[in-house]
């Protein structure tokens, strides 16, 4: 409930005229006062949300190597959230990249996912030594974005200068939204670090969630504030214990929603509706969880499908086909060399076991090419990708 003579458009920060003349959001520290109520819909979602993740957690350890599982989504989620923030490179860019396996038609902007995945995997390692932090967030966005576009705008530093959001072009008079000025962005940034670490009953899940909002109004970086904040989610939901492996991603839902997931931003900001918000969250950890429950399961089908064919099919090389296709999920695009080294074995008899699994479907060529032929690990490929990057 509102208090008495509270103004509830305020309940996020207020709007201040800078000196030139725009006005500037300052957001004031987490918790919201009047505290979030977690009642209704919004005590719906959050229980809906938390049996989400417990499926999730139970679904990946079922796997032979969740680790593998864990590769797999990290680049999704690499690719999802950087397509929001305008690249074109697709799943398949991404894992050829990796593999040294450049194309012409490769987009120029790989580089860009490359450095989301290095981001990723420096925070969850260095998680085991600081917490999720001021410093930490620093150290991220220095990985993101080094050596590409946006790299010039003094990667791991905050901010000296004013930023906005709004359409392309857009000049700060014209913005939808004005960031706080430099001025304001490091308090800011040690109030939300105080609140990450605050000791009291409020749900993990909510912690979160207000916690993303309110990184996003800081918008601290000249550039990367959105993958930043993407990977937050993850970094907070592995260090509180809601997952013992990093495989929620919601760049998936924010990008499906992406204009109720600004309009949402922007209410917290104009109206105070932080409920509003929680409930947008809540619905993607329920959404993204149920769809990598699935998932999980479906590579245990998918593998146990194709284990049985190799058994069936390749007689006497039945164990070269094993070690191939359990191979294959830590590298799912390879060349007909990439096998003969693995088992070290001549051209002739890599290309032959190839060629065997092509025909059971287990690889699909991708080059159309006589020589220097790609292939990838089609059925789990497929698990992982948007219905538009599907290989036709």
């Amino acid at each position: 409930m509102i208090n008495a003579g509270y103004n509830k458009e305020q309940r996020a920060g207020v709007y201040v005229r800078q000196p030139h003349g725009y006005r500037a959001f300052i957001p004031k520290p987490l918790p919201p006062n009047p505290p979030v109520k977690v009642s209704g819909s919004l005590q719906t979602l959050l229980s809906q949300a938390d049996y989400a993740l417990g499926r999730l957690d139970g679904a990946i350890l079922t796997l032979p190597n969740p680790d593998l599982f864990v590769f797999m989504y990290v680049r999704k989620e690499a690719v999802l959230s950087s397509q929001i923030e305008g690249t074109q490179s697709s799943l398949q860019n991404l894992l050829a990249a990796e593999a040294r396996l450049f194309d012409p038609d490769t987009p120029g902007d790989v580089n860009e996912v490359i450095n989301y995945v290095r981001a990723m995997n420096y925070g969850l390692e260095r998680l085991a030594m600081l917490p999720v932090s001021v410093r930490l967030i620093k150290e991220i966005h220095a990985e993101l974005m080094r050596g590409v576009r946006g790299g010039q705008l003094t990667p791991g530093e905050l901010r000296t200068s004013q930023n906005w959001i709004g359409p392309a072009g857009c000049t700060l008079s014209e913005a939808t939204f004005v960031p706080p000025p430099p001025h304001e962005v490091p308090q800011a940034l040690a109030d939300l670090e105080r609140f990450l670490h605050t000791q009291d009953d409020m749900p993990a899940l909510i912690r979160v969630g207000l916690a993303h909002a309110q990184f996003e109004t800081i918008h601290p970086f000249l550039d990367g504030n959105g993958r930043i904040g993407r990977l937050l989610i993850t970094f907070l939901l592995t260090e509180k214990g809601l997952l013992a492996k990093p495989v929620l991603y919601l760049s998936h839902y924010f990008k499906r929603h992406r204009v109720e997931y600004y309009e949402r931003l922007q209410a917290v900001r104009d109206v105070g509706d932080w409920e509003g918000w929680l409930e947008y969250f809540l619905r993607g950890v329920i959404v993204v969880s149920e769809e990598a429950t699935r998932t999980a399961a479906a590579i245990l089908r998918m593998r146990e499908e194709y284990r049985a064919k190799i058994t069936e099919r390749f007689g006497r090389a039945a164990a070269n086909g094993h070690r191939i296709m359990e191979r294959l999920f830590e590298r799912p695009i390879i060349t007909v060399a990439t096998v003969r080294d693995w088992l070290g074995i001549t051209q002739a008899g890599a290309n032959n076991l190839v060629r065997r699994l092509v025909e059971i479907g287990l690889l699909k060529e991708i080059t159309g090419y006589a020589r220097n032929r790609r292939f990838r690990f089609e059925p789990y490929l497929k698990l992982f990708e948007e219905p538009e990057e599907a290989q036709p």
